[in-house]
This record gives C-alpha cells, structure tokens and sequence, in this order.
C-alpha cells in the first residue's frame, strides 16, 4: 500500500464514528463525581460526620447545667452554633482543595483543555455542598440524641436546613476563591481557623447577649454569626418571622453576590 492510498483511506476510518459534542453538564458531573469518591475514599466525609459529633459533645456537656439552671433549654439553644460551625468546616473543605488543585497545577491544566469555565468552580462548589449536607444531617441525628426538636413543624425544619445549606455555601463560595489565590493549604487553613473562632466564640449561639461585658454586646448581637443562629433557633421553635429573618437573609444574600465575582475570577484566571 503507498503513502497516497494510506492518505485518502484514513478519513474513511473515522467516518463512522459519532461527532464528538461537548457537554458541560457531563464535564461537570464528572468532576463533581471524581472530587466526591476523593472524599469518600479519603474518609472526608467520615469527617464531616465526626466533627458535629464532636462540636456537640464539646459545646452541649459543658455548659448544658448552667444555661438549664437558668431556665434555658440548651439542647435548642446550641443547636444552631453547632450546625453553623459544621458549615464552617465545609468552607475549610473548600478552601484546601481549590488551593491544593492551583497549587499542583490541576486548575491550570483544566484551562488548556476543552472544558468550560464555570466548571472546575462549579463541582467544587457542588462536592462541597454533598458534604454539607452529609454533616448537617449527622448533626441534626446528633441533636436529636441530645433532645433537639423540630417544634415548628415541617415546614420549618426544611426551611431550617435549606437556610444551613445556603450558609454553607456561601461561606464555601468565598473560601473557594481564597484558595485558588492563596494556592497554600495550609496557611489557608490556619487563616481560615482564627476569624471562625472569634465570630463563633463572640457570639450569641453560645451564650445570650447579656452575658457578654456591655461594650461588645452590639457586636455580638449584630454579627452574621449571631443574625444567622437567631434564625435558625426560630425555624426550630415557634417559627422564624420576616422581622428576625430578613436580616440574616440579607447578609447570606450579600456575602453570595460578593463571593461570587470573587470566585469566578479566581477560578478562570491565568497564573
């Protein structure tokens, strides 16, 4: 066979075969599904059952004699701080990877090839929601143990978990974006720990305000920590009112649309 005939018959060879179509769906899908089974082969997820575990025995065994002595249910109480510093752990999630990825050049390598842009953020963000809601149902499980109730109905509860979830999200969001810039895990890590302990220990998921000295209780009360648990103890309770909710609603909300931007250019940026 000559070079001429081997020429003109290659083409016939791939004739048959279906035109290849992009799909971003199917790209993100399957980066969603590989960071998943990374983090369930790696035991993240056992992780994300065991934190609340530990947040609740750690927040609740403490502090539950004192608060019920004076008069305070804490099993409902703290229940919000704990989902809250759960979703925290979340963010964490998302920081660490988004870096480890810029950081070995995976996000750079994704650029070169035929795969859409949003998409390398968009599974991050999507394997990062998974595990939120793989720790918020341990917590809940954790708080029932503990005698938490859904008081308010059904209605409430969902409203309660899509409102953590919504949190969750935002905060993975921001970190995201923090991570594909800082491209350093670790010092991401311990960055990220310090501002999570202040906003969690000055506010009033733990404690009621008045228990705090008068010159920081504006902060306390105000802080999206603080507006987020005021909610979430409502939803749980008697039923959270427009008045309580359009504030931490406001803040979830803001923190979305400027993390957001944030993350996007992070994400599809040359480095």
């Amino acid at each position: 066979m000559t070079a001429a005939t081997t020429t003109s018959t290659a083409p016939a060879l791939f004739e048959a075969l279906p035109e290849a179509r992009l799909s971003s769906f199917a790209q993100w899908r399957a980066l969603t599904g590989r960071i998943v089974w990374t983090m369930a082969t790696k035991g993240e997820l056992i992780f994300a059952i065991v934190v609340p575990l530990v947040f609740t025995v750690g927040f609740y065994l403490p502090l539950r004699l004192v608060m019920n002595f004076q008069g305070v249910h804490y099993e409902q109480y703290v229940m919000p701080i704990i989902v809250l510093q759960t979703m925290s752990f979340t963010m964490m999630s998302n920081a660490q990877r988004a870096a480890f990825e810029a950081l070995t050049g995976l996000s750079t390598r994704l650029q070169t090839m035929p795969i859409g842009l949003l998409v390398p953020l968009s599974a991050r963000i999507a394997a990062g929601l998974v595990r939120s809601v793989v720790a918020l149902a341990a917590a809940l499980v954790f708080g029932y143990v503990i005698g938490f109730r859904f008081s308010a109905g059904f209605t409430q509860a969902v409203l309660f978990c899509l409102f953590s979830l919504a949190v969750g999200t935002a905060l993975a969001i921001g970190a995201d974006a923090l991570g594909s810039l800082t491209k350093s895990p670790e010092a991401l890590s311990q960055a990220l720990t310090l501002p999570t302990l202040i906003f969690g220990m000055l506010s009033c998921g733990f404690v009621p305000e008045h228990s705090f000295p008068a010159w920081i209780r504006g902060f306390v009360r105000n802080q999206p920590i603080s507006q987020f648990s005021f909610a979430l103890r409502d939803m749980a309770a008697d039923g959270v009112t427009w008045q309580v909710l359009w504030v931490p609603l406001v803040w979830v909300v803001g923190l979305t649309l400027v993390f957001i931007p944030l993350a996007v250019w992070a994400s599809v940026r040359r480095s």
